[in-house]
């Protein structure tokens, strides 16, 4: 298994700077149809910075010199703050997740955003990026979809960077990403170890192949990256999947409560592959302190998933038409 892994690594690791954006253009036109873009940001109160995100593709890769990028959609679930204001007036295409297929309620969760999100985008390849980036650099979507262009046999990359942990003016150089550290990389490494190789199995930012999107199962929440990285590899097998080097990514970081629920739901989702059993407590009891002690806040643990979305038939009758 660990020569499978490296064999992998040789072949279906590459650089941003593999692909240089004259490349692209140039793979994008020869694929026609094929080669359409749509790039979706869900969002969540995130006025601070989606515009930035929403501006920077729209200026290195949405022109007329470098038309990379057909469609750029934000995906807003809810935001009581500016989000949906600023990613409009940076020139997105802003869609409101309650909008998009009403005769379903929603759920909250960032899954249930992106499952959303197949049904008003037209790309065959669709490339997602968290919309709370800080100094964001266009590699993150030019990188991740580039094989997409250039290699047929792939139908799914990852984005691999560097991922300090930032606090105040500190900043531990790859102290980010403790979720992956403590629950995502051992939960892959003992159970699906051919996925053994993928350096950011969480990270946000990745493009697919809508062909392979649309026979997916979405988890609704948290254990959305994870669920996709072990269903895509039993659908199209490990040499169809990919990552890519975009340099470093810099957002905001929860904190330890919220990184247990998020635990809680990658844990669930990995749960529910290896046994399709039903679990036996979906609940988190987490502890606060007050002037009385420490008071016991229990939180539901996602369980809910949306079907493969070439099963719901708005999809197909859009997509026929």
């Amino acid at each position: 298994m660990i020569d499978e892994v490296e064999h992998w690594l040789a072949r279906r690791s590459w650089s941003a700077d593999d692909r240089p954006l004259d490349l692209l253009l140039a793979a994008k036109r020869a694929a026609g149809e094929r080669g359409t873009i749509s790039v979706v940001l869900p969002a969540l109160n995130e006025e601070a910075t989606v515009g930035d995100i929403v501006e920077t593709i729209r200026r290195d890769l949405m022109t007329p010199q470098v038309p990379l990028v057909d469609d750029l959609v934000v995906v807003d679930s809810g935001s009581h703050d500016r989000t949906v204001q600023v990613a409009s007036a940076a020139g997105a295409r802003v869609v409101l997740r309650d909008s998009v297929l009403p005769r379903l309620p929603t759920v909250p969760g960032k899954g249930e955003v992106l499952w959303r999100s197949l049904l008003v985008t037209e790309g065959e390849i669709v490339c997602f990026v968290d919309a709370d980036l800080r100094e964001f650099d266009s590699r993150f979507v030019s990188g991740v979809v580039g094989p997409l262009l250039t290699e047929p046999a792939v139908r799914l990359v990852k984005a691999m960077y560097d991922r300090p942990l930032e606090t105040g003016d500190a900043a531990v150089p790859a102290g980010g990403g403790r979720v992956t550290e403590l629950v995502a990389r051992p939960l892959l490494n003992l159970h699906w170890p051919r996925l053994a190789g993928f350096v950011q199995p969480l990270g946000g930012e990745y493009a697919a192949r809508r062909s392979l999107l649309e026979r997916l199962p979405f988890p609704v929440g948290y254990g959305v990256e994870l669920g996709m990285l072990v269903d895509a590899l039993g659908l199209v097998g490990l040499d169809a999947l990919a990552q890519v080097d975009v340099g470093v990514r810099h957002h905001r970081h929860q904190d330890g409560q919220a990184l247990g629920r998020m635990a809680a739901a990658i844990y669930r989702t990995a749960q529910l592959r290896l046994a399709r059993g039903h679990l036996v407590r979906p609940r988190l009891t987490q502890f606060d302190r007050v002037e009385e002690g420490f008071v016991a806040r229990t939180h539901a643990v996602d369980t809910e998933e949306r079907p493969p979305m070439v099963e719901v038939r708005e999809y197909r009758a859009r997509r026929a038409a």
